[in-house]
C-alpha cells in the first residue's frame, strides 16, 4: 500500500462534506468569480458571489440561497394563475422560501434578514404576486389634522350642551 500524502490540514468538516453532496458541486467550486449583482426578468434569482479563491460564508449563503430560490420556483409552477393571490395556495411555497432563507442564514451564522434575503423576496413579488390587490378597500386613519377636529369638536360640544341642559331646566322650574 502507497504512503498517504498529507496536502493540507487533512480535514473537511464533515457539515460542509454533507453540504456539498446534499447542494450539488456548485457550492464547492474554488475558481475566481467577481462580485457582482443581477436580475433577470425571468425566474432568476438576484445573484451575488464573492472573489477569492475560497468561499466564504457569504459565498455559501449566495450558493444556498439559489437552492432555495430553485425550489421556490419549482413549488410555483404547480400554482395556478388565478390561484397566484391566494393566500392558502401560495402560503407553502412563501413560507418555505422564507424559512429557507432564514434557516441556512442562522447555520452559516450570517445576519438576517440580509440584502440577499430580501432581494428573493422582493423578487418573488415581483414576479408572481404584482398583480395582487385587496379585494376589500383598506381603511387607513385620516390625517392628524383632520383626527384631532373629529376629537376636540365633541369635547368642547359637550360642556356647552351641559350648560345648556341645567340652564333651561332652572328656567323651566320658574315657570311652573
Amino acid at each position: 500500500m502507497a504512503p498517504r500524502t498529507h496536502t493540507s490540514s487533512g480535514r473537511l468538516s464533515r457539515g460542509l462534506l454533507l453540504l456539498c453532496v446534499l447542494l450539488g458541486t456548485g457550492l464547492c467550486h474554488t475558481d475566481n468569480v467577481t462580485t457582482s449583482f443581477s436580475q433577470d426578468t425571468g425566474t432568476s434569482p438576484p445573484t451575488a458571489t464573492s472573489n477569492g479563491t475560497a468561499w466564504s460564508i457569504e459565498g455559501n449563503y449566495t450558493a444556498i440561497t439559489q437552492q432555495c430560490w430553485d425550489y421556490f420556483v419549482y413549488l410555483m409552477r404547480n400554482v395556478l394563475t388565478s390561484e397566484l393571490c391566494e393566500w392558502k395556495v401560495i402560503s407553502g411555497p412563501y413560507s418555505v422560501l422564507q424559512h429557507c432563507l432564514e434557516e441556512w442564514a442562522e447555520r452559516l451564522n450570517y445576519s438576517y434578514p440580509n440584502a440577499l434575503a430580501e432581494q428573493y423576496i422582493f423578487q418573488s413579488h415581483h414576479i408572481y404576486f404584482h398583480n395582487c390587490t385587496l379585494e376589500h378597500p383598506v381603511y387607513f386613519d385620516p390625517p392628524e389634522d383632520v383626527l384631532l377636529a373629529m376629537i376636540i369638536a365633541p369635547i368642547c360640544l359637550i360642556p356647552f350642551l351641559v350648560t345648556l341642559v341645567i340652564w333651561r331646566s332652572k328656567d323651566g322650574k320658574a315657570q311652573a
